[in-house]
């Protein structure tokens, strides 16, 4: 994100940020990963709203897309489940 200084046909002190050229589906991005479809779709929902998309079509069905950024964020977030899944399970305390 950068200020941009005033210049004919903008206003000064405007930010700007650039434009996002392409999405990919979550099926690509499942695909490129490796991983499963729905899994993905599962854990992505905790992921923050910056680089994950829904695509409308005509008949309102959506689908989820990932910007190249947010499939660096779904990345982490599989590695941080991966992490996660291999800690034992806490035990409760004992009587």
């Amino acid at each position: 994100m950068e200020l941009v200084a005033s210049r004919s046909g903008t206003r000064p002190g405007r930010l700007t940020m650039p434009a996002i050229s392409s999405v990919f589906t979550i099926r690509r991005v499942a695909k490129l990963l490796g991983e499963d479809e729905d899994w993905l779709h599962e854990i992505s929902n905790v992921m923050p709203e910056d680089g994950a998309c829904w695509i409308y079509d005509v008949d309102d069905d959506g689908i989820l897309a990932f910007t190249p950024e947010g499939i660096n964020n779904l990345r982490e977030l599989i590695e941080t489940h991966r992490e996660n899944a291999a800690r034992p399970a806490p035990q409760p305390p004992g009587p």
